[in-house]
């Protein structure tokens, strides 16, 4: 009786030990607030979304040191999808469903965030998209804090057109969604400005291609006729190293065939040797070259923290940066990290963006943004060369496709949809 008596004495200690410990662990992960982090450090685009990985993990240590969010401090859940687009959308579940983060930062291809798209969308959670992407989307679960088409890609070609005089079009891209769908946007927009389709060729290779002898010889050719002839260039990833080195190698300089680059900012030029690429160009919204006391402030900022005065900072760095900072100003206007209550409290947020003007979060979950044309500079720099006179807001649908000119996103109500239709004056399809 008394074993039993102390058996049992034991017995209950030890589970009260155990709840105990529990409740301590329940309330220990109840004092932070996770925010995943899902950018590839592996693979054919680690070339640039490791350093966006670095930007988030800055944000949130500033973030910390000014109390947290909530009176919580907030937890990074870092994962590698390792440039592999399933993978994505498995870490995202991942990071829903097992670490409970209140949103996701990242992506960077658009076949990337395609693959993740179900998911967040399934789970309700939110994701933070800062890169370039081709427009024809817009969920109530994403809000993309990079460039639409008409902040990046259709200004390129005004800019060629108009004080290059470009008269041929070489439209090169990585194979996959962004690439083809923004080509698609630019081959209608050349054609309603007049320019025939025998000047302009399209050309499209695989992640991480690496030859590019036989497709830069057909570049140069193309470019023979007699006609300005420039490049618009959507190649991602590593394959630009390849690339640009080709160029150089078959003698193409900026003077004779212009490239103007999406996916090519300050980070793909710091590995690469670029006194072969001075004077061909970059189509962005921030460059690291732009002097603004924000801008001064964050590259010290950015230097102090990686312990490396010679990194660089770049388009979508600012795009995290602005978009953290909105989704901050947005939980504690909604007093939650909850989903539905975030999502409405992003909408109408204001944040300082680094170039000296003031970034607005719309009712297509689109920023309002300057557009940057600069030219590569031999120490791997951006010089802008020219500029909008104002913020542009992006637009989720393109004007140039006609079954998307009749589309336009807001979530806001009454309409609330992402692909509203402003003929038959309904939601088509998927909101998004």
């Amino acid at each position: 009786m008394k074993k039993f008596l102390r058996k049992t004495g034991l017995t209950s200690v030890l589970s009260a030990l155990v709840l105990m410990t529990g409740t301590t662990a329940a309330v220990s992960a109840e004092e932070t607030i996770k925010v995943g982090i899902l950018h590839s450090l592996s693979g054919t685009m680690a070339i640039s979304e490791t350093t966006l990985k670095d930007t988030m993990l800055m944000l949130i240590a500033e973030q910390n040191k000014k109390g947290g969010l909530l009176g919580k401090k907030l937890e990074p859940v870092v994962v590698d999808p390792a440039s592999n687009w399933p993978l994505f959308a498995e870490k995202a579940r991942e990071l829903i469903t097992k670490e409970k983060v209140a949103s996701i930062f990242g992506c960077w291809t658009s076949v990337s965030r395609k693959s993740v798209l179900p998911v967040i969308e399934e789970l309700n959670s939110i994701l933070f998209y800062p890169v370039q992407y081709e427009g024809e989307e817009s969920s109530k679960n994403v809000f993309y804090t990079g460039a639409a088409p008409n902040q990046q890609a259709i200004p390129a070609i005004n800019y060629l057109m108009n004080d290059i005089k470009v008269k041929r079009w070489v439209l090169a891209g990585t194979d996959y969604v962004y690439p083809r769908t923004t080509n698609k946007i630019l081959e209608a927009y050349l054609k309603s400005k007049g320019v025939d389709a025998k000047d302009i060729m399209i050309n499209y290779t695989p992640f991480g291609h690496s030859d590019w002898q036989s497709i830069v010889a057909d570049i140069k050719k193309f470019g023979s006729a007699g006609k300005k002839t420039a490049v618009v260039s959507t190649i991602n990833g590593d394959a630009n190293i390849p690339f640009y080195k080709e160029l150089g190698n078959q003698g193409i300089s900026a003077e004779d065939i212009p490239v103007v680059a999406f996916s090519v900012g300050e980070e793909e030029l710091s590995g690469m040797d670029t006194k072969p690429l001075v004077g061909h160009m970059a189509a962005w919204n921030y460059f690291m070259s732009e002097d603004s006391t924000k801008n001064v402030a964050f590259i010290k900022q950015w230097h102090a923290y990686t312990k490396d005065p010679k990194r660089v900072t770049n388009d979508p760095m600012e795009a995290h940066y602005i978009g953290f900072n909105m989704w901050v100003k947005a939980v504690e206007k909604a007093g939650t990290t909850e989903s539905n209550a975030v999502q409405k409290a992003m909408i109408g947020i204001k944040f300082p963006n680094l170039t000296g003007g003031l970034a607005q979060m719309l009712p297509n979950h689109h920023l309002s943004k300057p557009v940057l044309i600069g030219e590569i500079q031999e120490d791997g720099q951006l010089f802008t060369v020219w500029q909008t006179n104002t913020l542009v807001k992006g637009d989720a649908w393109s004007d140039f496709l006609p079954e998307s000119k009749p589309i336009i996103a807001d979530w806001t109500a009454p309409i609330n949809c992402g692909n509203y239709n402003t003929n038959t004056k309904k939601c088509s399809g998927q909101n998004y």
